[in-house]
């Protein structure tokens, strides 16, 4: 499939992006021209040493930050065009994240929390299908239990069913084993591809890990701000 036509079908797609931020010691250029394209339902792992870029480059394609200049596509819209409303809509429902740090609303349990996306998004049947979803991550007895009385790994795994629950088209994850143990990060990352292909969603996941990195399609690597 040539490039322009690849541009045209693909839930993502980063051209020529960079990024500078300002510091006490003057600008500083994270990314540096990253060009990206990920097809629907393929796994990009992107790995590099920490302060490479990765994240950032998570929160410029999610359209969590704008770019200092080159164009991010998210399901064809150009987010550039888009104001922080519309880019929002964009997202509702078809595009969700997984943080190393789980950001789960400490106020609501883990029913609710998997919950809150899916009314967001105007599901009907948002607590039936939140506690499909936390028994599929193997947490149906925890799902009136908040945050603060779940181990780390289950509160990751609350994030994955929350992340997954909406079906999205593509999924980030950002790191999302690094707060783990072996054990618990193994269940986590089975969890995240095995799910993710199956809901059919596109998984870019930033990830240190080159063992994890490996099951994706494909992968690449972030050094000094570039993609390689």
């Amino acid at each position: 499939m040539a490039r322009d036509e690849a541009a045209q079908t693909a839930p993502l797609v980063l051209r020529n992006v960079t990024l500078t931020l300002p510091s006490t010691a003057g600008p500083v250029d994270i990314l540096k021209g990253a060009d990206l394209t990920v097809m629907p339902g393929q796994t990009v792992a992107v790995v590099g040493p920490s302060g490479s870029g990765k994240s950032s480059l998570i929160s410029v394609a999610a359209g969590l930050e704008r770019p200092t200049s080159g164009t991010v596509r998210l399901f064809g819209e150009e987010l550039g065009a888009l104001d922080e409303d519309r880019r929002a809509r964009l997202r509702r429902g078809r595009v969700s994240l997984v943080f190393q740090s789980f950001h789960l609303l400490p106020n609501m349990t883990a029913e609710e929390n998997v919950a809150a996306p899916l009314e967001l998004a105007g599901r009907s049947g948002a607590g039936e299908a939140a506690g499909e979803w936390l028994g599929r991550v193997g947490l149906s007895g925890r799902r009136t239990h908040y945050p603060h009385q779940l181990s780390g790994g289950e509160q990751q795994r609350v994030a994955l069913a929350r992340a997954l629950a909406v079906r999205p088209a593509l999924l980030f994850a950002d790191e999302p084993t690094g707060n783990l143990d072996i054990t618990n990060g193994a269940l986590v990352a089975d969890l995240l591809f095995d799910l993710a292909r199956e809901s059919g969603a596109a998984l870019v996941l930033v990830t240190h890990d080159a063992a994890l990195a490996a099951r994706a399609d494909r992968t690449l690597h972030m050094r000094d701000g570039r993609l390689q």
